[in-house]
């Protein structure tokens, strides 16, 4: 950091900056805890989707037993054919949201698949609705964490370097022009007497 001037043209341009500083950084804080709020909301909806997911696969793996069958080929019954995403703005950060997620089924024959297979494409629909927004969630997760951490070190650098750091500035500043205040009316002392005392011999020559 450059070595500061002590001057008093130093001094305004410090006090400028304190009050910048001082006026900046509680809106820096409202910042950080807003997003602080918003991730934990973030993190709980996360934890929500992995919950969700989790608890349709269990389904699938305890009521769908017969997925092992060889016979009932039930590949491709449902793929995704289009999802779109919007953005949206969080405290000033762009997080992604899904806006459409469409799923085409396969055709099949009543007649030429068991009644189970209905409910397997109900199944497989949630599951993969469920992933896509959990790793959209993720995305979102990730983008409110790393906003959060960015505002934590500039609340930090405000509060722990920049305004400490501009009002030891001030102080050194002041603390030098009223020594140098003190010193020249010192010096303005000394000259007077020099002045009166040579006025005083000058006078005592004359008598003399």
């Amino acid at each position: 950091m450059a070595k500061v001037a002590l001057n008093k043209s130093s001094l305004n341009k410090e006090k400028r900056s304190l009050k910048t500083y001082n006026r900046y950084l509680p809106a820096l804080e409202l910042k950080r805890q807003q997003l602080m709020m918003e991730r934990k909301k973030a993190e709980e909806a996360l934890a929500q989707t992995r919950e969700h997911l989790a608890e349709v696969e269990q389904l699938v793996r305890q009521q769908l037993p017969m997925l092992a069958r060889q016979d009932v080929p039930v590949d491709n019954l449902v793929k995704v054919t289009d999802v779109r995403l919007t953005q949206e703005n969080i405290v000033g950060t762009s997080v992604p949201l899904v806006e459409h997620i469409e799923i085409a089924l396969t055709p099949y024959s009543d007649l030429a698949k068991p009644h189970w297979v209905d409910y397997l494409v109900e199944l497989l629909q949630q599951m993969i609705r469920l992933r896509i927004e959990l790793q959209v969630r993720q995305l979102r997760h990730r983008e409110l964490d790393k906003a959060t951490r960015t505002t934590s070190q500039r609340v930090n650098l405000f509060s722990k370097v920049l305004i400490p750091k501009t009002r030891k500035n001030i102080q050194k500043i002041q603390i030098y022009m009223s020594d140098q205040d003190r010193a020249s009316v010192m010096n303005a002392k000394l000259s007077k007497g020099k002045v009166l005392a040579q006025e005083a011999k000058g006078g005592h020559s004359q008598v003399g």
